[in-house]
């Protein structure tokens, strides 16, 4: 099945993940009940968790290949886990114990999920300062969410979000291209499905393709836009039904009308695009490397920009990947600074992150730079930092999170015209209380 919601697919551990040849089932045990510092190199040793086993995990292991060369006293353990519970699973575990990593990359969605005040330790302002790091680095609404209560918790590392990827040779064949070869910007759903039926007549097939059980990104992307709000408290929740309503109707008309697929897992999704089959794609900023690989293979003139303006904004689902440093039953001071002078590292040279992952940079001396801006097709949407929603504040939200799967199944079932929208919209508001009727694993 299809990851989630993941900019790195699940799957199992890649060789690529291994900077030291640490495979990762024993990655607990290699972890220590505390920071240590030096291994049997005599080297300042600094263990990092993440879940990145997709190509963004690749972009990443070259990174540290650098870091290594330019930091030859410093050790540094990278170990990858299966994308989403998996990973979530063992951090918890391991904290819980005081046997994780020293820094993990987890997404910032899921901050609050994992209990920041017993699971991690938090982050002083004067540590990032002294690493030449400064909240004003960082855009703002991003910056807010990596804090629980008054403590810092997270350092944020990208920004990743739905996107609206296009194929030049089909859209200028119809005409939804400007002069300099971007797409034409469309306002209100109108619009945009005409410009859809355009592209359809040209393929032959869909105007775009999307992954229909991933549909809690559409959902929210649409529902966001039209200023939907979703709140929780106490055991209940507040949604706003027409809002919602209305986005699940567009997606069952476009799939009604064969604009879309009625179904398409993550991988047929991407293939609709690559071969012809759809002129466009909304999928996660992500598979720029698969689409870049398939072009130098087999020829694929494509770019991409932000999600379309359905209701006078372009906002989109999104999340951020972010560093967090699991719970220590006690700091070595050597490793805690080579910790966070390996974080500091990733970002100043993060252009490589945006460049071959396909994620905006958080760090802004990056994105705002000449060179980034310059970066193509990566500049044309880096505007999606200011534009991410990410999802409701709750414990089974976020990225690998039990509300995406579980409306995911129920939308994959409108694009599939086995249900209609309101029947969609009463099962999705049956399904929220269920699981707000749970008992809260974080408490």
């Amino acid at each position: 099945m299809q990851m989630p919601n993941p900019p790195s697919p699940p799957g199992a551990l890649s060789r690529r993940a291994l900077l030291t040849g640490t495979a990762a089932a024993a990655g607990l045990g290699l972890a220590g009940c505390g920071s240590v510092s030096g291994g049997l190199s005599g080297r300042t040793r600094v263990k990092q968790w993440n879940l990145l086993a997709g190509s963004d995990g690749a972009v990443m292991t070259e990174m540290h290949d650098q870091f290594a060369a330019e930091h030859p006293d410093i050790e540094l353990e990278a170990t990858t886990f299966g994308w989403g519970t998996p990973f979530y699973t063992r951090l918890v575990m391991g904290a819980s114990g005081g046997n994780a990593s020293d820094i993990a990359t987890i997404h910032l969605s899921r901050l609050k999920s994992v209990s920041p005040a017993t699971l991690l330790d938090p982050i002083t302002l004067d540590e990032l300062t002294a690493h030449g790091l400064d909240p004003a680095d960082f855009p703002e609404k991003i910056w807010e969410q990596c804090f629980a209560g008054d403590e810092l918790y997270a350092i944020p590392i990208d920004t990743h979000a739905l996107v609206n990827y296009y194929n030049r040779t089909v859209c200028e064949q119809v005409g939804v291209l400007n002069p300099d070869g971007t797409l034409l910007e469309t306002h209100g759903v109108e619009e945009y499905l005409d410009l859809l039926r355009a592209v359809k007549e040209a393929t032959g097939q869909y105007g775009t393709s999307l992954d229909t059980l991933g549909g809690w990104r559409q959902f929210w992307a649409w529902y966001r836009q039209a200023d939907g709000e979703m709140t929780f408290g106490d055991g209940e929740y507040e949604m706003d039904d027409d809002k919602a309503l209305q986005s699940i109707e567009i997606m069952y008309r476009m799939a009604e009308e064969g604009l879309c697929p009625t179904f398409a897992d993550g991988g047929q999704c991407a293939a609709n695009f690559e071969n012809g089959a759809a002129g466009l794609v909304q999928v996660g900023n992500w598979e720029i490397n698969r689409f870049k690989a398939f072009d130098q293979a087999q020829g694929l003139d494509f770019s991409m920009t932000e999600m379309p303006d359905f209701f006078g904004n372009r906002r989109t689902q999104g999340d951020c990947h972010s560093y967090v440093l699991p719970r220590h039953h006690s700091w070595d001071p050597e490793v805690r600074e080579a910790t966070l002078a390996y974080a500091a590292w990733m970002l100043r040279h993060s252009f490589r992150w945006g460049e071959g992952g396909g994620h905006t940079p958080a760090y802004l001396p990056v994105t705002e730079s000449a060179e980034y801006q310059a970066l193509q097709p990566n500049a044309e949407y880096s505007g999606v930092v200011q534009n991410v929603q990410f999802d409701p504040d709750v414990w089974f939200s976020g990225s690998a999170a039990r509300l995406f799967d579980e409306t995911g199944a129920i939308f994959n079932q409108v694009y599939g015209l086995a249900m209609t929208p309101d029947e969609a919209l009463a099962l999705v508001k049956e399904r929220i209380q269920a699981l707000l009727d749970l008992p809260n694993p974080v408490d």
